[in-house]
Order: C-alpha cells, then sequence, then structure tokens
C-alpha cells in the first residue's frame, strides 16, 4: 500500500513537472532532461510512469477534464453552464489545467495530437443536450451535436482572448457573456429566464451532491433518464438572472433544484 502511495505521489510530482515546463518553453522546446531537473527525480522513475514526451504532454492535456465534478440538476441547461463555469474557474486557479488548456491550443507543438480535449468535452456535453432536448428545454431546431461543439470552440476562443489580454483575469466575466449571447440560439426562453449564469457560479457549483464528469456518460442512451420534470415545485423566475447576476437571497431557482426534492425550507443556501 505503502508502495502504491509513493508511486502515485511520483507520478503526480512528475506531471507537476511536466506541466510547469511546457508552460514556460512550449511543448516543442522542452526536453526530459529539463522536466527531470523541475521533478528532481530519476529517469528510471519517469519513464516507469510515461514512455515518452508525448505521453507526458498527453497526460497534461488530460488533466482539465479528469477531475471535474458538478452537481446534479433538474435542468440539463444549468449543469453545462456549471461546468463551463467550473472550468473556466479551473483555469484561473489551477497551473496544470491552464497549462494543458495553453498545449491543447498550441498550434507549434508538432507530433502532439491536439484533438483529445476538444473531443471530450464535446462528448461530455452531447449527452447532457439530448437530455436537455427529451425534457424540452431546447429550442425544436437545436441539434445537441452541434450545438455541443459550438460551446466548446467558442469557449476556446474567449479563454485565448482572455490570457493574451490579462492572463485569464477576466475569464469568468468573459465566459459569462459567451453563455448568455450563445445559449439563446439553442435554448427555450422559459429555461433561459431560470438560468443562474452569475460569474460565482464556477466555484459555488462543487457543492454536492456531485458527480464525476464521466460516472454517467458512459450509460447507454436507452437508459437515460427522459422524464420531463414537473412545473411543481420550480421557485418563481428571477430576471436578473439573464444577466448572470445572482437571484436574491430569499428566492430558491430552479437551476439548483436537486432530482428528486421536495422544496427546500433554507431555500437561500447556495
Amino acid at each position: 500500500m505503502a508502495e502504491q502511495v509513493r508511486a502515485i505521489r511520483t507520478r503526480r510530482t512528475i506531471l507537476t513537472a511536466a506541466a510547469r515546463v511546457f508552460e514556460v518553453h512550449g511543448y516543442q522546446a522542452a526536453t526530459i532532461a529539463q522536466i527531470l531537473k523541475e521533478a528532481g527525480t530519476t529517469k528510471g522513475a519517469l519513464y516507469f510512469h510515461f514512455v515518452s514526451k508525448e505521453d507526458l504532454a498527453q497526460a497534461v492535456l488530460a488533466e482539465q477534464d479528469h477531475s471535474i465534478q458538478v452537481p446534479h440538476r433538474v435542468s440539463k441547461v444549468q449543469e453545462i453552464v456549471d461546468i463551463v463555469m467550473l472550468h473556466a474557474h479551473r483555469l484561473q486557479t489551477d497551473p496544470i489545467v491552464r497549462t494543458a488548456v495553453r498545449l491543447t491550443m498550441d498550434q507549434q507543438s508538432e507530433g502532439l495530437d491536439r484533438s483529445g480535449p476538444f473531443l471530450r468535452w464535446v462528448e461530455v456535453g452531447v449527452p447532457l443536450l439530448e437530455e436537455a432536448q427529451a425534457r424540452g428545454e431546447l429550442l425544436p431546431h437545436a441539434m445537441p451535436s452541434e450545438t455541443a461543439a459550438v460551446i466548446v470552440g467558442s469557449f476556446a476562443g474567449i479563454q485565448s482572448m482572455s490570457q493574451a489580454i490579462c492572463e485569464y483575469r477576466d475569464l469568468v466575466t468573459r465566459v459569462s457573456a459567451m453563455l448568455r449571447h450563445v445559449l439563446p440560439s439553442a435554448v427555450a426562453p422559459s429555461i433561459l429566464a431560470s438560468l443562474d449564469l452569475a460569474e460565482s457560479r464556477g466555484p459555488g457549483s462543487t457543492r454536492k451532491p456531485c458527480r464525476h464528469l464521466w460516472s454517467s456518460r458512459s450509460r447507454p442512451p436507452g437508459r437515460r433518464k427522459r422524464s420531463t420534470p414537473s412545473a411543481e415545485g420550480r421557485a418563481p423566475v428571477s430576471p436578473t438572472l439573464r444577466q448572470g447576476r445572482p437571484a436574491p437571497a430569499s428566492s430558491a431557482t430552479y437551476a439548483d433544484s436537486a432530482v428528486p426534492r421536495s422544496p427546500p425550507s433554507d431555500v437561500h443556501a447556495r
């Protein structure tokens, strides 16, 4: 058991060191020697966990989506909003996630397959949007696969802009604005009115009940719950939510409902 814990710690140390080196030098210029020096470990330890520099880079790329946890929501569109806002928050606060995203966008990374993160994020969004469609949350013309790809592509552009202008300091503000512009093209007006697009949604969206992004996405499509939530228990809609501002403390939003739930007594708790 102790050896397993030590191996996990060593792998994490190497991964963190690789992320630092990739961020400073870029994938193309980074060397194994630089990563070994940064990690303070041996070549044998590194090659025990990773077979090459590309393998290391792919592990760093995968870090941007492997540890995200999001709550169950009655509104699947709200769940997507929470995923996007949480990812923006992690880009601001987690150095490995930041390096992973920069690697994904680095067009100078010759020989590195950078398609994985884009494809994985689309795979995360499509089942949620299919479920939203079955619940009547989307407009009739909306296509889940197309909408997921547009959200992923829009986020990629917005984060690049924020990084170039101010090193992500205004990222959550820009992402909230992006969602206010993109979602109306695919989401039913009644659902739009109930969404919480507040900038604080990122760090606040990890509260229980939670699930790992991949825990329920692998279920066969026929096994997903397709029932439409009843109107009972939904709280009045606050028009301020359309502007990305949180609802008043005295109201409970449809976006913060869990499945199933009764109207809580502590409705203002977030």
